[in-house]
């Protein structure tokens, strides 16, 4: 028996999820389907230039596990992009990530009070 798909982590769902070659009817057109993680997996690798591993510990997924979808979604764009077939971009075992803004601590709070105090009107802040 197969051993269960593990969720991957992505911050969210993609804005277009669709693409297609321009002048041709999307009934008269194949579809190649990318995983949501797939797609994150390109973005972060391939558009923000990210090494193999800092891609693999962002998506809390192994290199080998990352190499294997990166293969996967470039054979897939590669079959779409020479084919003239659309992209769909769904589906997927993925878990979205909610990030949080962190609160400053009290303590921190207090600081930056007192720097503001201390400062005199006009007085650049440093850095």
């Amino acid at each position: 028996m197969a051993r269960p798909k593990k969720n991957r982590w992505v911050c969210c769902e993609p804005e277009a999820t669709f693409f297609k070659p321009r002048g041709i009817p999307l009934v008269e057109l194949e579809e190649v389907c990318l995983t949501v993680e797939e797609f994150k997996a390109v973005r972060l690798k391939d558009l923000e230039g990210l090494g193999q591993e800092p891609t693999a510990v962002k998506m809390r997924i192994s290199q080998p596990t990352l190499h294997r979808m990166l293969l996967s979604a470039h054979r897939k764009t590669a079959d779409a992009l020479v084919n003239g077939k659309a992209i769909r971009i769904e589906g997927g075992s993925y878990i979205i990530k909610k990030t949080r803004a962190r609160k400053p601590s009290p303590a921190r709070l207090a600081s930056i009070r007192a720097e503001d105090l201390a400062r005199k009107p006009g007085e650049r802040v440093p850095g």
